[in-house]
């Protein structure tokens, strides 16, 4: 069965509900649907009806499967509180193929999102190292390297590229493209709010006080699987515009998004091709070593059959 790219319901600002399930893509292997704002993928909690395991259940009772404890095989995470392209496998073997590429690193995913305040550095690498908080109250929440109760933490980058300067509900706010290039938890969320730019409505990064916003502007907008046979390659549209939520008004370009999706993943592939030259450079090399080792062991090998039998010739003669 070929690709099949769906669009069930519009983007809105209403509640998750069991019809409200956005489709971006189906295949035999993989459907990737448009995950809604304040809804979590799964839930072991009884009372958590809407999931997007419910959704998938309730649209597509004939794709689950038995053998596994939710019926669908998540290919990867978004939280709670954030929208976007997410990917699920229809059977084991798609999600192993799709595990390597996330345990690779090979996946790319772009992340649109609404910041408080101007951004004045318009393009930067935000790299922060990202673990557990264990303060007491916090224990839910990660942390950067050096604040108080921070453990175990690791390296985190994130590309930051500000897209457009506007108001939203009256309040100074920047759109920004992100994307992470290493997966901690909350990790996108930890770095903008680490730069003094937290995600407008992220309730658990702004201590309590950013309450207003119908939901966390957070939405992951590109991703893409580098799957052998068959890449998957899938958009997830724009929710912060006027006409879906009129509180967002933009008042200064810097960029497209269009143009700076198409920009990134063109670095993307050559960052793909430099790599992959480089690893056919190394085993290239491997192989050579191996290959003087051998003849090395070789030469050695019959420098000790010479030797031998020049041992073997004198005593002969002395005989």
């Amino acid at each position: 069965m070929s690709c099949v790219s769906l669009s069930l319901h519009m983007m809105t600002t209403e509640p998750a509900s069991l019809e409200s399930l956005r489709v971006l893509y189906q295949s035999d292997d993989y459907i990737v649907v448009d995950k809604h704002w304040d809804i979590r993928i799964d839930s072991k909690m009884w009372y958590e009806k809407q999931t997007v395991q419910a959704q998938l259940r309730h649209h597509f009772p004939q794709l689950a499967d038995p053998s596994t404890y939710y019926g669908f095989r998540f290919c990867h995470q978004l939280d709670f509180s954030t929208s976007g392209a997410l990917c699920v496998a229809l059977n084991k073997a798609a999600a192993g193929r799709a595990y390597c590429c996330f345990k690779d690193r090979t996946v790319t995913k772009v992340y649109l999102a609404l910041l408080r305040g101007w951004v004045e550095e318009e393009t930067q690498t935000l790299d922060f190292s990202i673990g557990k908080n264990s303060t007491e109250g916090q224990t839910h929440m990660m942390c950067i390297e050096g604040t108080e109760g921070c453990e175990n933490p690791k390296p985190c980058q994130t590309e930051l590229t500000a897209l457009e300067y506007g108001m939203y509900d009256g309040d100074p706010v920047t759109k920004v493209l992100l994307q992470p290039l290493t997966g901690r938890t909350h990790q996108l969320r930890v770095h903008c709010s680490a730069i003094g730019h937290p995600i407008v409505g992220d309730f658990t990064y702004s201590s309590g006080t950013d309450d207003a916003p119908y939901r966390m502007m957070l939405h992951a907008h590109l991703l893409h699987i580098p799957l052998e046979h068959q890449p998957l390659h899938v958009t997830a549209g724009d929710p912060f515009v006027p006409t879906t939520d009129p509180k967002w008004v933009p008042e200064r370009s810097l960029r497209t998004l269009t143009a700076t999706v198409e920009s990134l993943l063109e670095r993307r592939v050559e960052q793909d091709r430099k790599s992959k030259e480089e690893e056919r450079k190394r085993a290239r090399r491997e192989g050579e070593r191996r290959k003087q080792s051998k003849e090395q062991r070789t030469e050695e090998e019959n420098d000790e059959q010479r030797r031998r039998c020049q041992e073997w010739l004198t005593e002969w003669a002395g005989d």
